[in-house]
């Protein structure tokens, strides 16, 4: 799909441009028709939709396919915003003690002073525009640019919770501590982000807010944290089946399908990076393709079943070994005259079949080595991993830090009722995962191609990129010959989603993974096929990705035809 642009008219979309094969980004000419759009969408939704995101200038729409994303891009030229009205929302009160560190810098960049600025601050409604880079922080728009001000030079590498800050025309308050480049102008104790709550942003994209000041802060209880960790600990005895932790790895996280439709609030979808492992799993047990699974990286995992559990290991291929201690049952003998079943007389071992279903007889270890390829395993324990839902997802959030924490040693995890069939699946095939050689991958240029010239497009398809050690589930950290951008200046927030290759001014490229932040700055050169990011999510550290563009998808502007053609190569999916 290429860029298809429309001629200018008022209130209408003016360009959409592809993002991978699984989204859309449609330009708008300011901020009101982007809100217009927004509201629109979110009423009537398109066909196939899965999620809206706003930004200063754009809307990114995500699809459930490639076919119902190439027909979204008609479908958005077509509407009529000048018509487009929508109901306000609702009015957000947010008391301020404006003593920040960058007031008085503000007032010099403003010319307003300290005073002007808490005066223009509180004078006018602030409307929220778009959720921003973690729950519950949103860009707020005023209905004036007279505190119009520069991000710092120097970001901080930590602001406190509850600061409320100002950068271009936007203010914010940032929901938790976080690093930050915004002027910071005051602070308040107003949770901007509460699980507890129905509606868990408290200003969400539409609702208007208006800011007071007010001489100091009353710190309210947040009762819903008590009552959590009581709930925890009350649920915690009575699991009964399941697997207990005795370590965890290198990291092992709970995860499922992940959880879309909240980037509006700043929320990512997180979830499995290797979705079709998490499903074979799954399947396997015999349960719902959607049940949290254990996600690991790099082997190490070893738990303890308790109670008889069937379990399921797919994706990266290990060796996976079963030790049963001296006081369990032999499975292989037969019971004694008085019906009781013999005893193990010393330690036993075996080795079971990855994608296999098998049984870890209560007591018995099971270890899942490192892998031969690939990266990460999927373990499913029959039923599912009986965790809370947050957001209607089981998913761990690495970003915002939403969803259960990253298993530990010691930990009890229990086994759910989340089962598809009476019986197990069959064994299965897996595919071929890739190894420290070369891993080629698909891209669908832009939606910031043109911010690059023809050199630094060839360059990105010429070389092999190294993944380095500083890669996690946020992003692939790719270390290679730098690319140069063809612009200068900054590329307003916009939308941006799992594949996205994204340019930092260093020039090594970020391949944004399921736990990205849902908007950047920085511009995507390209973006990997939906259907090739598993394979993206088990290239290993040290490993390296070379990248081509997507056959169908048309090539970037400025891009040669001669350019080097690596689908031949012997490394034409994995060396």
């Amino acid at each position: 799909m290429e860029t298809v642009s429309k001629p200018t008219a008022a209130a209408r979309v003016l360009t959409v441009r592809p993002v991978g094969t699984t989204a859309v980004l449609a330009e708008l000419s300011g901020l009101h028709d982007v809100l217009a759009l927004q509201a629109l969408l979110l009423e009537q939704p398109l066909p196939g939709q899965v999620d809206v995101l706003a930004a200063a200038e754009t809307v990114m729409v995500k699809a459930d396919s490639p076919a119902a994303a190439r027909r979204m891009a008609a479908r958005l030229l077509e509407m009529d915003l000048t018509v487009q009205s929508h109901a306000e929302g609702k009015l957000v009160q947010i008391e301020t003690v404006y003593d920040g560190d960058d007031l008085a810098e503000v007032g010099r960049l403003t010319g307003l002073g300290a005073d002007g600025v808490i005066a223009a601050h509180t004078g006018q409604v602030w409307t929220v525009a778009f959720g921003g880079f973690a729950p519950g922080f949103s860009y707020m728009v005023g209905e004036n640019q007279v505190l119009e001000v520069p991000r710092r030079s120097s970001p901080r590498t930590a602001v406190p919770a509850g600061s409320v800050a100002l950068a271009g025309n936007y203010s914010a308050v940032y929901p938790r501590k976080s690093p930050g480049g915004w002027q910071l102008i005051g602070r308040t104790a107003a949770h901007m982000w509460d699980l507890s709550r129905e509606q868990p942003a408290l200003a969400a994209p539409g609702d208007r807010v208006r800011f007071s000041a007010v001489r100091e802060l009353i710190e309210v209880a947040v009762p819903h944290a008590a009552v959590d960790a009581a709930a925890l600990a009350a649920h915690e005895p009575d699991v009964q089946s399941g697997l207990l932790i005795l370590s965890p790895g290198l990291q092992s996280l709970i995860q499922d399908l992940g959880r879309p439709g909240h980037a509006g609030l700043g929320v990512s979808s997180a979830g499995a990076l290797d979705r079709s492992s998490l499903r074979r799993a799954n399947r396997i047990v015999g349960n719902d393709p959607s049940a949290a699974v254990v996600e690991s990286v790099a082997g190490g995992l070893r738990v303890q079943a308790v109670g008889d559990q069937v379990l399921a290991v797919a994706g990266a291929p290990s060796a996976l070994t079963v030790v049963t201690p001296s006081d369990v049952p032999d499975p292989d003998a037969s019971d004694d005259e008085d019906g009781q079943s013999e005893f193990v007389q010393s330690e036993r071992v075996r080795e079971v079949p990855m994608a296999t279903a098998f049984a870890l007889l209560d007591g018995e270890i099971l270890t899942i080595g490192a892998p031969e390829r690939g990266f990460r395993s999927y373990l499913a324990i029959r039923g599912g991993a009986a965790v809370d839902a947050v957001l209607g997802s089981r998913s761990t959030d690495t970003m915002s830090g939403i969803g259960p924490a990253p298993l530990a040693a010691g930990q009890l995890l229990g086994a759910g009722a989340a089962t598809s069939s009476n019986v197990v699946g069959n064994p299965e095939l897996q595919p071929d995962f890739p190894d420290i050689g070369v891993t080629v991958l698909d891209i669908v240029p832009g939606p910031r191609d043109d911010w690059f010239d023809a050199a630094a497009l060839e360059s990105l398809c010429a070389q092999e990129w190294a993944v380095t050690p500083r890669s996690n589930r946020v992003g692939m950290r790719l270390d290679g010959q730098p690319l140069s951008r063809s612009r200068d200046g900054e590329l307003p927030s916009e939308g941006t989603m799992a594949g996205a290759l994204q340019i930092p001014p260093e020039g090594q490229p970020v391949l944004f993974l399921a736990d990205h932040p849902i908007t950047g700055g920085y511009p995507v050169i390209g973006v990997v096929v939906d259907h090739q990011l598993d394979l993206a999510a088990q290239v290993p550290i040290g490993g390296s990705i070379r990248f081509r563009w997507a056959p169908g998808y048309g090539l970037p502007t400025g891009f040669s035809h001669s350019s080097p053609d690596i689908s031949q190569t012997k490394d034409s999916q994995t060396k």
